[in-house]
């Protein structure tokens, strides 16, 4: 998925109490598949480190269908897809070749420059099948944006669940809820995929200087407030807040953590602290110099790719 500012989410006007930001994001259709996104929004560029957020599906295929994202680049941020339903054959220019399904991490630090691909995979294509899940951007520090590129994959045994009082929480990335996540993040971070029974509550993480919450599926009530699936909330700092399943319960991603110090420049797949390094991005791309360039393609997937709109 690539930005584009045609497709910006809403931000309703009316205040309330508890909540900073209310984002409703929009939905696009492409091709018997939606997504629906979050982040940046009007007034909410990002929640904490977090640049964008996309929720993907849920989208059922017939047998030979599936989503192929081809190669494209990526700088100056960090990509993790995070599956509820399905699969994705994951490839980039690192080498990484992996398989991700649901509660996995594929963490995949762009630096100064990476390209990849993410397609449902020929077996699945077998078969009927669904995809269901959410696709984030996470803004590097500038001391991070001239690094290498570089993968990593935790599978979901390895990433820390709470399993208390009627919830579920697994945590993706950073820290929260007295747990860790073993993915290398640069900046202070949480992100979590939350499970509640309904009329469960979840207190959100009181230590982090940015958190927002996504509902993906039931709804929550905040504060008297019942939010629908679809609604991202983006809280003020230091409130005490603790959010209760609605009748139907709910999963949630919850985000956030330490802001940059500064907002970041976005267009199409790249992001950076400066203009320059997106116009020297778009150069290279279009050069299209995969032997000798800034840019290789994946390999085993380079036989197309996505070019500069």
């Amino acid at each position: 998925m690539s930005w584009n500012p045609t497709q910006n989410p809403e931000c309703p006007l009316d205040r309330l109490d508890s909540i900073e930001t209310l984002i409703i994001p929009r939905a696009r259709d492409l091709g018997g598949f939606e997504v629906r996104r979050a982040l940046p929004a009007p007034k909410r560029q990002m929640v904490g480190p977090f640049i964008f957020f996309d929720q993907m599906g849920p989208a059922e295929f017939l047998t030979g269908g599936g989503i192929d994202v081809r190669p494209h680049p990526h700088i100056g941020l960090a990509t993790v897809t995070y599956l509820y339903k399905g699969e994705f054959h994951h490839r980039d220019s690192t080498g990484a070749d992996q398989m991700v399904y649901p509660g996995e991490v594929n963490w995949m630090i762009a630096g100064n420059g990476v390209t990849h691909s993410e397609r449902t995979s020929e077996e699945m294509r077998t078969r009927p099948g669904s995809l269901f899940g959410i696709q984030t951007w996470v803004a590097l520090p500038e001391h991070a944006e001239d690094g290498d590129a570089s993968f990593e994959h935790h599978a979901r045994e390895a990433l820390p669940l709470i399993d208390e009082g009627g919830k579920q929480v697994r945590v993706v990335l950073g820290s929260a809820y007295g747990a860790t996540a073993p993915v290398k993040t640069f900046t202070e971070t949480f992100y979590a995929d939350a499970v509640l029974a309904a009329g469960a509550k979840l207190p959100l993480p009181d230590n982090h200087e940015d958190r927002g919450v996504y509902v993906s599926e039931g709804s929550v009530i905040v504060a008297g407030d019942e939010f629908e699936a679809g609604r991202m909330m983006v809280f003020r700092p230091g409130d005490r807040i603790t959010l209760k399943a609605g009748g139907r319960g709910a999963r949630l991603m919850v985000l956030g953590g330490e802001t940059l110090n500064g907002p970041r420049y976005i267009s199409w797949n790249f992001v950076a602290s400066s203009q320059e390094r997106i116009d020297a991005a778009k150069e290279a791309w279009r050069q299209g110099d995969w032997a000798h360039g800034r840019f290789q393609l994946p390999p085993g997937d380079d036989a197309e790719f996505i070019p500069l709109p």
